[in-house]
């Protein structure tokens, strides 16, 4: 999907991300010179009463709650299609999934973030709203300005799930995540703030120990679940808040989240005034409107893919890779600077493209490659910071994009065993649709971050990406640049 133009009367920036009922587009609140991120009921449930009214209750349920720490609806409209749309708080830091793929928090800002989310927490029950879905991908960071300067904050969102306590007192359908749903409402049975409150005990051990107090495949298995491990934090009294918060049973546990979070911070004394720092850094042009399509407040028409090719692009980490990486030695390259850090470098055919720092164009290779012994040469690019940053024995950043034969991804990748993390497959859908698998390393000898993804990008292609790098950001932005034109 390419960007609208507008969306109501919010010039639109760019697409932040999507999920199985909503697109959000980051878009620019002109009246009052803000960003504000745009909820979107996907094209496919515009026609379904009931995912309409959940998309649209999930707003009302939003707009009760006056606390920064839950996101703020601003507005709410349709679009000429009749989808309804929801103007929001835009979390320019993004969510606390992403930040501890990161690294660790330290206790204190682990702390930080719990006493936040349960301030949410209170604010919604207070309002008799439960959330029912509190897990990392829903805490989310958002930066504040104020006197003392700037300072993150972190909201709770996406109420998807959220039910007024009045409807979840009684007999209702079981949803939310597996690892961190509670037990009750695992079953399906009537449910309280008691509920949520057992979520953030679950996120409290994550944030503190590093790891899910459980690991539930389905919300069968988090039906009856066993005691967790030991915390392990040398803290005697704060495990045992957690613990309690864990309690199978909801009579065992605190009456009410603010009763949780004021003995857990009791217990944990003065480790609870660091919040984290900002790790995503601003965005200069935050604020510009997308350009080249109507003013209609609808999606356009792509570009064709003769004139501009398909952007494989996406916001969040999703990764894949498959192939031994096999790198030509071709002598020639083509590089297009763009700026005094970045350039664009390209294939010697011009179907692939791809943005790195300056200092990866030490070594670029614009050259085919044989993905298969014996067979036809593809297209290829790569591009690093000095020659052999791509082997195995003497890494350094850098970045390989190439063409492969191939009808479906590959159900699995090969491994790092020289990096001590991974995470993934993952499968996902980039904005043009193409089915795409991402993994991911950390912890890597020579470089921290290795990504690897593979999308699909016609009926008998697919594209690898390869990026080797110090900083997971860096890698982000690196993959998000990658152009494949003509395919």
């Amino acid at each position: 999907m390419s960007a609208p133009s507008r969306l109501g009367r919010y010039p639109v920036r760019r697409r932040i991300g999507s999920g199985a009922f909503a697109t959000v587009w980051l878009a620019y609140d002109e009246h009052l010179d803000s960003a504000v991120a745009i909820k979107v009921l996907a094209d496919n449930w515009a026609g379904d009463h009931h995912i309409r009214q959940r998309f649209l209750e999930e707003g009302r349920f939003l707009r009760k709650v006056e606390s920064p720490h839950v996101v703020t609806v601003y507005d709410a409209g349709e679009l000429e299609d009749e989808r309804p749309y929801l103007v929001m708080a835009y979390a320019d830091q993004g969510t606390l999934a992403d930040l501890i793929e990161l690294s660790p928090l330290s206790r204190s800002q682990a702390v930080s973030v719990i006493l936040q989310v349960g301030r949410g927490l209170t604010a919604l029950h207070d309002r008799g709203v439960l959330h029912r879905d509190v897990k990392p991908a829903n805490v989310l960071f958002r930066t504040v300005e104020n006197g003392r300067g700037a300072h993150i904050v972190a909201m709770l969102g996406d109420l998807g799930l959220g039910k007024a306590m009045d409807m979840s007192s009684r007999l209702t359908m079981a949803g939310g995540t597996p690892s961190y749903v509670a037990p009750e409402q695992a079953l399906g049975e009537g449910l309280d703030a008691r509920a949520d409150q057992f979520s953030l005990a679950a996120l409290s051990y994550h944030l503190l120990t590093g790891r899910q107090p459980y690991a539930h495949a389905s919300l069968a298995a988090a039906e009856n679940p066993a005691p967790p491990a030991p915390m392990e934090i040398d803290n005697p009294a704060a495990e045992e808040v957690v613990l309690r918060g864990l309690a199978k049973d909801r009579e065992d546990r605190f009456p009410d989240v603010a009763s949780f979070t004021a003995a857990l911070a009791e217990a944990l004394g003065d480790e609870v005034d660091a919040a984290p720092a900002a790790w995503i850094p601003a965005d200069p042009d935050l604020t510009r409107p997308a350009a080249g399509t109507e003013a209609t407040g609808q999606a356009s028409d792509p570009p064709s893919t003769a004139s501009r090719g398909r952007r494989l692009r996406r916001w969040s980490w999703v990764a894949a890779a498959v192939l031994a990486l096999l790198l030509g030695t071709g002598a020639g390259w083509a590089l297009e600077r763009t700026g005094t850090s970045e350039s664009t470098v390209e294939d010697v055919e011009g179907l692939i493209e791809v943005t790195v720092p300056d200092a990866w164009t030490a070594q670029v290779d614009p050259e085919h490659w044989s993905p298969v012994e014996g067979r036809p040469e593809q297209p290829s690019l790569a591009a690093g910071t000095r020659s052999g940053w791509n082997s195995d024995d003497d890494p350094d950043e850098g970045v390989f994009v190439g063409i492969l034969p191939g009808d479906k991804l590959p159900s699995r990748v090969p491994g790092h065993a020289a990096c001590p993390v991974q995470r993934g497959p993952y499968f996902d859908e980039n904005s043009e649709g193409d089915e795409m698998m991402t993994v991911f390393f950390s912890g890597c000898p020579g470089v921290d971050w290795m990504v690897e993804r593979i999308i699909r990008v016609n009926h008998n292609q697919l594209l690898w990406v390869q990026i080797r790098s110090h900083e997971r950001r860096v890698a982000t932005r690196v993959m998000e640049s990658v152009e494949a034109l003509g395919f």
